[in-house]
């Protein structure tokens, strides 16, 4: 059983298939596949990762239109996987999971959802980190009589012409969302808590003669996505912290934003005062414009609280409006799905991860029989594609359970020492981390143990390498 139908549930799902597999059922809570790509289709959203490489490797794509695609495309590309590799009558629509135990007895996964229970041996949550909504807490935010609707759940009914919008946050949503609307509404107000480092988005769009040569040349295709992942890989370096290429890179996004904001004092309420990298960088060439604009304020001060038409910051300044837009990120460092997994002894993953959440190799927990993780604990990559993560541990997961048929195993366990070994490597990789040194507080680091467990510490090209292999040592029968 897979839990969700996003880049890792469907990558899951037709590698089954592929190597002749069909008892298996994907559960999703929506009436569609795309996970984050379905849910997140406020104006403006696209990836920040080429197209080429944001794609799974056995299924690469001529037609993208540009380096950089939107939303609608993306989304459309997951709902032709599921079609193309012949999921669709595998996939439990409108079935959000509720409980998800294990039978010690039995030694199955009973999982309970909103369509019915199912029973199976293996399963695989392929929820993600970025699936649940983080909204604020906002004294006064209840109050708020106006529209108001988080960015991943945009609601396209409200009309926001000639309004005064707010929009808090200027992460990775914001960023997007703030040009896109500026031009609409009569006032923007854009609270930021802490500025981003931003590059340059230099998109580029495909021309017909170039897609035709994709789709009759595919080892061109090929070629210009492994040249792409080695180019972000040397991204990864300054990451590491290494003091001249953060500097380098600081200049590259110091530069952006002297060209583009001639206005000091506003320059240096976007300038950040902690190393780039620390957060994620964030790449637009039309938010500092849509900040110029006259009808657009920069609100740096702390909020305070909401009211029911204003939202009132430090001193008492309100600031009036009428819809309000949540830019606030989401729920990676705790997700809520692991509320609803309950292993050996009636542990729930989430007391299990009460520290930080980890796992041996990125896919599996100790107490949790025969449950794997696609896309969990120290899969986020900031340089790179989320894709390659993906498919990486797919084939870890693949490999055990191939062990566990050829060896009529019905349960198998990672040991503890295996899952702590694993788990000191990565904290000590991190260590010396832009993260963790950097003078910032993000979502990459979890506030209760003060451990980065969003992130790989290390290159992509290293996570290939290390976690496909099986060490059958690190797994138990149980």
């Amino acid at each position: 059983m897979i839990i969700g139908t996003g880049f890792s549930g469907l990558a899951m799902g037709a590698q089954l298939k592929r190597r002749g597999r069909h008892d298996f059922i994907i559960l999703e809570r929506a009436d569609d596949v795309g996970g984050t790509w379905r849910d997140n289709h406020y104006p403006g959203a696209a990836c920040d990762q080429p197209s080429h490489m944001y794609s799974l490797s056995f299924r690469l794509n001529p037609e993208w239109s540009s380096i950089f695609s939107a939303q609608p495309e993306i989304w459309r590309y997951l709902q032709d996987t599921a079609r193309d590799e012949g999921l669709l009558p595998h996939i439990r629509f409108h079935s959000d999971v509720t409980s998800a135990a294990w039978d010690e007895r039995r030694k199955v996964w009973v999982v309970s959802t909103a369509s019915g229970v199912y029973v199976g041996r293996v399963l695989i949550s392929a929820a993600g980190l970025l699936s649940e909504p983080k909204v604020p807490d906002i004294a006064g935010i209840d109050a708020f009589e106006g529209d108001v609707f988080h960015s991943a759940r945009w609601d396209h009914g409200v009309e926001l012409q000639r309004r005064k919008v707010a929009v808090i946050g200027t992460g990775a949503s914001g960023v997007q969302i703030v040009p896109q609307i500026a031009p609409l509404v009569e006032r923007l107000t854009v609270f930021q808590r802490t500025p981003s480092w931003v590059t340059p988005r230099g998109d580029y769009q495909y021309n017909d003669l170039e897609k035709g040569m994709f789709r009759r040349e595919p080892q061109r295709l090929q070629a210009l996505r492994t040249s792409m992942f080695w180019e972000n890989e040397e991204r990864f370096a300054a990451r590491a912290a290494i003091p001249s290429l953060l500097e380098r890179a600081t200049q590259v996004a110091l530069a952006h934003l002297e060209a583009q904001v001639p206005d000091a004092e506003l320059r240096a309420r976007l300038t950040p005062d902690y190393a780039i990298g620390c957060k994620r960088i964030l790449k637009s060439s039309d938010f500092y414009p849509a900040l110029m604009r006259d009808n657009v304020d920069l609100v740096t001060e702390p909020i305070e609280c909401i009211e029911a038409a204003a939202v009132v910051t430090a001193g008492g300044h309100r600031h009036d409006i009428d819809a309000l837009v949540l830019a606030t990120g989401f729920e990676a460092t705790e997700p809520p799905i692991a509320k609803r997994i309950i292993g050996r002894g009636a542990l729930r993953l989430d007391k299990r991860w009460s520290n930080g959440a980890e796992a041996y190799k990125t896919v599996a927990v100790s107490g949790f029989p025969n449950l794997f993780l696609v896309g969990g604990p120290n899969t986020g990559i900031g340089h790179n594609s989320q894709v390659y993560m993906f498919e990486a541990q797919i084939e870890h997961i693949l490999a055990v359970v191939k062990h566990m048929e050829g060896h009529g195993i019905d349960a198998v366990e990672v040991s503890e020492s295996a899952e702590a070994a694993f788990t000191e490597s990565l904290d000590r990789r991190a260590s010396s981390s832009v993260w963790l040194t950097g003078g910032c507080n993000s979502w990459y680091i979890d506030e209760r143990s003060g451990r980065a467990t969003t992130l790989w510490p290390d290159y992509s090209h290293s996570f290939q390498e290390e976690i496909p292999p099986l060490d059958t040592a690190a797994y138990q029968a149980v």
